[in-house]
């Protein structure tokens, strides 16, 4: 909720106490309670409520709005119809329906004191950027080359039309018509004297501008800008500060019942019912006579404010300076904040935003018409580059969207499902170096393998009658299986004494081709040990294998997260670095105030703390959360209240500042 709003709304409720404490004796006697029941004071109980800030959640209205319901309510012509009424009754005092009527009015001019307060924020803010701008532009030569450069083409063009509204001028004089430009008949009777004599007309007035501006000429285009900025800059302060002291003016003085904030209840001795119309009254005065002020930057503020109680003072609109028995009171207001709001505020936004757009900040046509035709010249060798390299171009994109794609499906999915696989026992996500059966058959021909040599070699398997039983076969094949192969060894290390018989015999030979299948098997078992450990860490290698896609797409998801939360971090600092500038304008303003009486704040330093604290109002619902948003306008509330004094507005801002620099780094 803006300060403005906040303000609307308890003044609505200081008007609403105001009139529920007058007297019932003056507002609602025996002879008039019958009027409450009628269609009239319906409808104007209905605009009533339209009006109050308290009734609903938007407490501001616009100005059409607002003029739209003054309008419906038709004071002027109810206004005399409830006169005879009441004389033809015999009533005493004003009645109910007068007394609504009164409230209408008040109401409305309620939301018309926030409609000014908010106009004159809406157009007093913006002013401090413009005055940045011409700070920064006088701060640094550099700033003030690009300055003269950007207002080049305004400068020449100035030129060109007082060089040519003074050679018309000239011509015209020649001709013996004044005011008349040069006819098409009079330039094709004579077509190289005339050109002739135009030309030394426009090089006289070329020279006599010239002379004219021989003094301005001492000076360099840089000296002429810088001058001319320190004059736009002088008048945005006066601006500003006439629309500064006009907000402090309606914010101090206007609406001002005079009601403390924690009373509950006034009793009617303690308040008169007719000195909170009055107020009214005044507060109407005050606000037209400083829309149509405010904008005058020709005279000072301190001119300004007396200007503005003396007409206050002297308004011949109030009752103390006119007859009020001609018409009643509440039709002349209805008017005249008609008049505000149809008149008074659009000539004063008009006159702000002409003041604002003179004295301001160039257009951004002018700031940037040299980087754009800069690329407007250069548009068309880039769109001749990118079409000589569309095919490069579109080739690129293409690579570069398939293999993210490819790294995607070969580095992540496929490796992932591998892991899932094998966390499921699937058959065919395992691991394996050699088959199931390969072992198995190996070692089996390895065993008769030796069985056949040792029935062949009986003695060397032990027999000692020639022959092999069953008992010492299978024996020979459980030997086997453990790896023994005896009666081959002795077979072979007989037949190395004489191993030109063993080959020839073909012993020798068998029994190196059987250690060859046993070397052949002892591979293999070690190869199946190998595959066995494979086996049991096959969801490590999983993870391994998933692991690089992982750490890649990591890295990337982490990169632009970052970016997208570092530009996240740069805006939440750039809003605390903003909010801390803005309390260094608060410190500024109230230690570089003038005090007035009482330690209090003047109305120009009242309204650039307003301007100020608005700022801050709008940036803290973005930049605290909820429980500390509430704690944060609490306290700035405390620094609107200038009846503490400035010393206590100064320990305010301190606790601001040490109570939440946690949010404001």
């Amino acid at each position: 909720m803006s300060i403005v709003a906040d303000q609307v709304r308890h003044v609505d409720s200081q008007l609403d106490r105001v009139h529920l404490a007058t007297p019932p004796s003056t507002t609602f006697n025996s002879q008039s309670q019958h009027i409450a029941h009628s269609p009239r004071v319906a409808e104007l109980q209905s605009i009533i409520k339209s009006l109050s800030s308290t009734s609903s959640a938007k407490p501001l209205l616009s100005s059409w709005r607002i003029s739209m319901l003054l309008e419906q309510a038709a004071l002027a012509e109810t206004s005399l119809q409830t006169a005879g009424e009441s004389e033809e009754e015999g009533e005493t005092g004003i009645n109910y329906e007068t007394e609504l009527e009164w409230l209408l009015v008040s109401k409305a001019t309620v939301q018309t004191y926030g409609l000014l307060l908010n106009t004159l924020l809406e157009h007093t803010i913006p002013l401090s950027d413009d005055i940045w701008y011409w700070d920064e532009v006088l701060g640094s030569y550099t700033y003030t080359g690009i300055y003269t450069i950007q207002t080049s083409p305004l400068r020449l063009w100035t030129w060109s039309k007082d060089i040519y509204a003074d050679t018309k001028e000239r011509v015209a004089r020649v001709r013996g018509a004044p005011g008349e430009a040069i006819s098409a008949r009079d330039l094709k009777s004579n077509v190289t004297g005339s050109w002739k004599q135009f030309y030394d007309l426009v090089r006289e007035s070329i020279q006599e501008r010239s002379v004219v501006d021989l003094q301005r000429r001492v000076l360099s285009p840089i000296a002429l800008c810088r001058s001319e900025a320190r004059r736009k800059q002088r008048h945005l302060k006066r601006l500003r500060e006439m629309s500064s002291s006009g907000l402090g003016v309606l914010v101090d003085e206007g609406l001002n019942f005079g009601i403390p904030s924690d009373t509950e209840s006034m009793k009617a001795e303690e308040n008169d019912g007719h000195e909170w119309k009055v107020v009214v009254e005044r507060s109407i005065a005050l606000m037209d006579t400083v829309l149509c002020n405010v904008t005058s930057i020709e005279t000072g503020v301190s001119d300004f404010e007396d200007n503005v109680f003396a007409s206050v003072e002297n308004d011949p609109e109030l009752s103390t300076h006119s007859d009020s028995a001609q018409q009643p009171r509440p039709v002349k207001l209805s008017r005249r904040l008609q008049h505000i709001l149809n008149t008074h505020v659009p000539n004063h936004i008009a006159a702000s935003q002409c003041l604002a757009s003179e004295y301001g900040r160039p257009s951004r046509l002018v700031r940037y018409w040299l980087p754009a035709s800069l690329l407007l010249l250069s548009s068309t060798t880039l769109l001749r580059i990118f079409a000589n390299r569309r095919a490069e171009i579109i080739t690129w994109i293409r690579d570069l969207a398939s293999t993210a794609r490819d790294f995607w499906i070969n580095w992540v999915i496929e490796p992932s499902k591998k892991v899932i696989g094998t966390i499921r026992h699937d058959k065919d996500s395992e691991v394996a170096i050699m088959s199931k059966e390969s072992l198995k058959g190996d070692r089996d021909s390895l065993e008769r393998m030796v069985v056949d040599f040792a029935i062949d070699n009986p003695v060397a398997a032990g027999s000692e009658i020639g022959t092999l039983n069953e008992s010492q076969i299978a024996e020979i094949r459980h030997k086997v299986k453990e790896g023994d192969l005896t009666p081959v060894l002795r077979v072979y290390e007989s037949d190395l004494k004489k191993p030109f018989q063993g080959t020839i015999r073909g012993d020798l030979v068998r029994s190196l081709l059987i250690q060859v299948q046993k070397t052949k098997v002892d591979v293999e078992v070690a190869i199946s040990g190998i595959d066995a450990l494979l086996k049991s860490q096959e969801l490590v290698f999983g993870f391994v294998g998933l692991t690089p896609g992982i750490l890649v797409s990591f890295t990337v998801l982490r990169y632009l997260s970052t970016s997208v939360g570092s530009r996240r971090g740069l805006r939440n600092g750039k809003r605390a670095g903003q909010t801390v500038r803005v309390l260094r304008n608060i410190d500024r303003i109230l230690t570089l105030a003038v005090p007035a009486t009482n330690n209090l704040l003047s109305y120009k330093d009242h309204g650039l703390l307003l301007c100020e604290v608005h700022v801050l109002r709008t940036r803290a619902k973005s930049l605290f959360p909820g429980e500390i948003e509430r704690e944060f306008l609490e306290d700035v509330g405390d620094l609107c209240d200038i009846g503490s004094g400035i010393q206590t507005q100064l320990k305010v801002l301190e606790r601001i500042r040490w109570g939440y620099s946690k949010w404001l780094r």
